[in-house]
């Protein structure tokens, strides 16, 4: 029994030790109607926090707005919807610092048969990753580093938007069949 539980507890922490992109290279499960059309991502109240290395809003903007396109531009529902994304806050402490990876994002759904927000108010998107063995050995770089977080606030993004389609009802085809697969607007 009691090996039982630490081999249980070893799956939990490597669990949590996953890359934010692991999924992608499995099978795509769809998200109901849902294509993506354009991500805008921007970063205008952006706020370092702690004691942490320096990093510009235009990288965190460009390494989210690829996180995003990446994840769900694989999506060929039959409508198109536009995600709004504002990178509000991180804390990346310099190397030999000990600490921990945060990025904070606000995301907002539009639909754009309906033209309008499925979400009235943003939902907060946080990613905090411990820097132990696993993050410091996956991520050297400064750059590695933003990757990381940039593809975890993709990653639980997509999380919000299935338990979104499953208790909202988002992303449902409105007559209730399957519709061909639209173009939207060119990312």
């Amino acid at each position: 029994m009691r090996h039982a539980l630490v081999l249980f507890a070893a799956l939990i922490a490597l669990a949590g030790c996953t890359a934010p992109t692991d999924d992608l290279d499995g099978p795509l499960e769809p998200l109901g109607d849902f294509q993506l059309g354009f991500s805008e991502v921007v970063a205008p109240n952006l706020q370092a926090m702690l004691v942490t290395e320096t990093v510009d809003a235009a990288t965190w903007t460009a390494a989210v707005d690829e996180a995003i396109e990446t994840r769900f531009g694989r999506f060929e529902g039959s409508r198109c919807y536009h995600l709004g994304v504002s990178v509000e806050a991180y804390s990346m402490p310099p190397p030999l610092l000990p600490g921990r990876l945060a990025l904070a994002a606000r995301v907002t759904v539009w639909d754009d048969a309906a033209q309008r927000k499925l979400n009235e108010d943003t939902k907060l998107i946080t990613v905090i990753r411990a820097l132990d063995g696993s993050i410091s050995r996956a991520a050297r770089t400064r750059e590695d580093k933003v990757r990381l977080l940039a593809e975890g606030v993709a990653r639980e993004t997509e999380d919000w938007l299935r338990e979104m389609q499953q208790t909202e009802g988002w992303f449902e085809a409105s007559d209730g069949a399957a519709a061909a697969p639209v173009d939207c607007v060119q990312r």
